[in-house]
């Protein structure tokens, strides 16, 4: 159950990472996971689990959870949100009375964990039972794609905390198998994609028509990335939430190297993925836009002496925990992958990202390029662009400079081509809401409830988990 923490190496070192946190009577921040505000027990697992330093997420996270606050919280891809959450819900847990359920037909857990896949689902519960090992906390995990039979019979025996992918919770809901009167934490992982990718309607149905409490009910809500269309969505379900955004939660950790390659041609672009494969050693993931291309690369680089697998959208379950299995053990050190694997991956030696196709929004670039670079460690983000994709130019040339990476001279041309034609880019939108609104909207009050930290630590790798999670698809359940 415990794997261990990767060690702060010479790839890791200390600096200086911006902090945002926006609210009324925010909790001082913890040094370490001594904090008394942490379960002992839940403390002893961490040591087990060798964690030795913790992240700004999770410094700035866990005391507003364990004090009580409703939480709105951006960190960039690989910063442990998942911990920064678990930690404090499980602690808080078993610090009540009421931490334990007994085994019943219909099931009534305390704190409730939504994402958006049954991937990423699953890697929370793993997560999860790290920290509960031999307490009386139990995780248990229901997702589409399995046998709801057994499900139903985990929950059966008892169960306090509930990670759920939202289609699943609500046939659980609607069968009979599952109340919702006794939660007291709510938390929604990768709030921004739930919210924006069209499962509203569930998380609505689920929130507010079921039998979820509103008086005493604690809300979270992480991502690395949030918008203000968004935040304004998301603020119905919280009250008087703490805001804090973690580095550059628009942009992407400075520790991946950045390279954008101009290829127009075919046949220059499958002769460059080759060069790259050959030339860069190590786990390699390959980003394409469909199906059937992910299918073809996969069969075309296999022939071509790289052991290659590939995960999409069309693969049953089983066949992408096999992917996922034989891409870590190193058996197929290439991944052909849709988006179904942009986020969530959470595989600490990937040494190179390959955009074979670009994404169609920033928001998917960066998430992409997030599974390399991960816990500490340098990686390598290649990307193949076309005048095809010049709608990403002005996006992807800033993105490139507040990471400090090389820009183009062609990329400068194209980003200035675009300037012109009336339509203001989605950064300038804030498509990534790194801002908290109500900032914004209140920015002529007396006073300013945002205070800006400069968190010095030694970032991602020493508090990140080192579980190696499985691809996500955000268009299951």
């Amino acid at each position: 159950m415990f794997g261990d923490a990767k060690a702060a190496g010479s790839a890791i070192q200390s600096y200086d990472l911006p902090v945002k946190i926006s609210g009324t009577d925010v909790p001082d921040a913890i040094e370490s996971f001594d904090s008394e505000l942490i379960h002992p027990e839940v403390r002893d697992n961490i040591l087990k689990a060798k964690y030795t330093h913790v992240t700004p997420v999770q410094m700035h996270s866990i005391p507003i959870v364990c004090r009580g606050r409703d939480l709105m919280s951006c960190a960039q891809t690989g910063s442990g949100k998942t911990a920064a959450f678990l930690i404090p819900i499980i602690s808080r847990l078993l610090s009540s009375k009421q931490s334990f359920t007994e085994p019943d037909r219909r099931s009534s857990p305390s704190a409730l964990i939504l994402s958006p896949t049954r991937e990423l689902t699953a890697q929370i519960h793993k997560e999860a039972l790290k920290f509960t090992f031999k307490t009386v906390c139990r995780p248990v995990v229901v997702y589409g794609g399995a046998n709801m039979r057994d499900q139903v019979s985990e929950l059966r025996r008892g169960c306090n905390l509930l990670i759920a992918t939202p289609g699943r919770l609500v046939d659980l809901m609607e069968q009979g198998y599952l109340s919702l009167a006794n939660i007291q934490f709510l938390c929604l992982d990768e709030a921004d994609r739930m919210l924006d990718m069209g499962f509203e309607p569930q998380i609505r149905r689920i929130v507010e028509q079921a039998d979820m409490p509103i008086e005493g009910r604690q809300t979270l809500m992480f991502s690395a990335t949030f918008s203000k269309i968004i935040q304004r969505l998301a603020s119905d379900f919280l009250y008087d939430h703490v805001f804090i955004t973690v580095g550059q939660t628009s942009s992407t950790a400075k520790n991946i190297t950045q390279r954008i390659e101009l290829v127009e041609d075919e046949r220059e672009r499958d002769s460059l993925l080759l060069d790259l494969l050959g030339s860069i050693p190590g786990r390699t993931i390959i980003f394409v836009e469909t199906k059937r291309t992910a299918d073809e690369i996969e069969y075309w680089i296999s022939n071509e002496g790289f052991a290659a697998t590939s995960i999409h959208g069309d693969r049953d379950q089983r066949e992408r925990e096999a992917a996922i299995r034989s891409f870590k053990s190193g058996q197929t050190p290439y991944l052909v992958a849709t988006d179904v694997a942009a986020r969530g991956l959470d595989i600490s030696d990937v040494m190179h990202v390959i955009n074979f196709q670009l994404p169609k929004d920033m928001d998917s670039y960066v998430h992409r390029i997030g599974r390399t670079g991960r816990a500490g460690n340098t990686g390598l983000a290649t990307s193949f662009m076309s005048y095809k994709d010049k709608r990403m130019a002005r996006d992807l040339r800033e993105l490139l400079s507040e990471s400090h990476q090389s820009i183009p001279d062609w990329l400068e041309s194209m980003a200035l081509q675009t300037s012109f034609g009336g339509r203001g880019s989605i950064r300038e939108s804030n498509r990534f809401g790194a801002t908290d609104v109500r900032t914004q909207s209140h920015a002529k009050t007396q006073q300013d409830p945002t205070v800006l930290y400069q968190a010095r630590f030694a970032p991602l790798a020493a508090g990140v988990s080192s579980l190696e999670s499985k691809a996500s698809s955000y268009w299951d359940d």
